[in-house]
């Protein structure tokens, strides 16, 4: 008897599993929602985030009211732009962190996946994946310098991952340098290499060997070199943002580049540059380092690299350094790395990005942006410390946590969402789509001053 009591509750179970899985699925297909869908989905999200997901992001994120009842929650997106489930539309200056660099959902990186999606899927795993090799041949062609092989990853921190293995294997070394206020992921290798204590202190130890040293400090940079050649420590690696992303738009000081990358070759290590925020255009060049006139012998890609639409990073390094993974190409490798749809995803936005000049477009908006937002934030010096920022990279460092949540907020009410948060919005970044228009900029600026002249010091 209570086996089938057993047996008919999971078979309930599964029917209800099944209904509701097909009415996520009838919303999915709709191109437009009721206020009862919206209500609907409102309900189901908090209660699913609470009850099945993380009931932190709640009293994290800045979409959320104070009793945690409702949210803001994202349903559609193109352009520059995205709405709610209410149709509110707000600008994107957020950008997931830099992955809309060619915008929401761009037409043509759109077809070049669909258009995939009809042939194949993923790959088998076993033949040769054309799409892989195209890729890896535009990126050889587009790098600065002799960067010429590419692997394939999923992420930011996958990427940064392939480079530590990479810098391991060339020279057998275990030390690297990172330097203080670095984000380079939190995969274990990654989180090693990232310097924020509250992301780190809970996992320690982690990967032995880091070293952390000042960004900006050549003269640290060098010492830290010395000392661990005097050591038998040699250095195997630094690795660095060009421009620092979650550290708050954190630019370099003149020539620093430069001179950590004479430091690498006077001690034989090698320079792995992590552009998974700055890379695509997004501060005026392609990739950060042309910015700099400087060749790493790693770079790092994720976030825009797959157009907004498909998650895919690459690693694109010089043959010298990637040759250690000739003999055995399995030494390190991953299931969906360069996966035919992140592939073709990858070349359209290359694409893209080629044809709309929106690199250059990004220095010349990005330049217009920064000073409007210096000009709006005249007369309020008692809450901005720094306006800071290249190209579409930029920063607005409050002097309290409290003010920059406080401006995020506001600016969020009024539908421009910027990358602030409850514990961390000392600095916010606007990092929008490349081809922002400038009406866009205008009521962006007009909205921070507005929100500006309403927060209290």
């Amino acid at each position: 008897m209570s086996i089938d009591l057993t047996q008919n509750k999971k078979n309930e179970q599964k029917k209800s599993v099944t209904e509701y899985i097909n009415k996520v699925l009838s919303l999915i297909e709709k191109e437009e929602i009721t206020a009862e869908d919206a209500a609907w989905i409102t309900k189901e999200t908090v209660d699913g985030f609470r009850e099945n997901v993380n009931p932190g992001f709640l009293s994290y994120r800045k979409t959320v009211t104070k009793d945690g009842q409702f949210a803001a929650v994202e349903w559609s997106d193109s352009g520059t732009c995205f709405k709610d489930v209410n149709g509110k539309e707000y600008i994107d200056c957020l950008g997931g962190f830099g992955i809309y660099n060619v915008g929401h959902r761009h037409p043509k990186v759109v077809k070049a996946v669909t258009d995939q999606l009809k042939h194949q899927a993923l790959h088998s795993q076993d033949l040769l994946d054309p799409l892989r090799a195209m890729l890896a041949k535009i990126l050889a062609d587009i790098t600065p310098g002799d960067l010429k092989y590419a692997f394939f990853t999923n992420s930011g921190t996958e990427s940064v991952e392939a480079a530590l293995k990479l810098a391991k294997m060339y020279s057998e070394r275990t030390t690297f340098i990172s330097t203080t206020r670095a984000f380079h992921g939190k995969s274990l290798g990654s989180l090693s290499g990232t310097a924020k204590g509250m992301f780190r202190k809970p996992f320690l130890p982690l990967i032995p060997g880091f070293r952390h040293v000042p960004f900006g400090d050549i003269e640290m940079m060098r010492k830290t070199f010395e000392t661990c050649a005097l050591v038998g420590e040699d250095v195997a690696a630094v690795i660095l943002e060009p421009i620092q992303g979650e550290g708050g738009i954190i630019l370099p000081p003149n020539n620093y580049l430069k001179e950590v990358r004479d430091l690498c070759d006077q001690f034989g290590a090698l320079l792995i540059f992590d552009e998974v925020q700055t890379g695509m255009g997004r501060t005026g060049k392609m990739f950060a380092a042309e910015l700099y006139d400087v060749v790493p012998d790693i770079l790092c890609l994720a976030k825009a690299f797959g157009g907004g639409v498909m998650p895919a990073g690459a690693v694109v390094a010089k043959e010298e350094v990637f040759k250690s993974w000739f003999p055995n190409p399995f030494m390190h490798t991953t299931t969906f790395g360069g996966n035919p749809l992140a592939c073709a995803a990858a070349i359209a936005t290359i694409g893209i990005l080629i044809e709309e000049n929106l690199p250059e477009r990004a220095a010349v908006v990005g330049e217009y942006f920064l000073n409007e937002l210096k000009e709006a934030a005249k007369e309020h010096e008692d809450k901005v410390q720094e306006i800071r920022g290249k190209g579409l990279m930029i920063g607005i460092e409050f002097h309290e946590d409290e003010l920059g949540y406080e401006v995020s907020k506001g600016m969020f009410d009024r539908g421009i969402l910027v990358a602030g948060t409850l514990i961390n919005s000392k600095t916010i970044r606007i990092e929008p789509a490349l081809n922002i228009s400038y009406e866009e900029v205008d009521k962006v600026v007009s909205t921070f001053k507005e929100v500006l002249e309403h927060v209290k010091a």
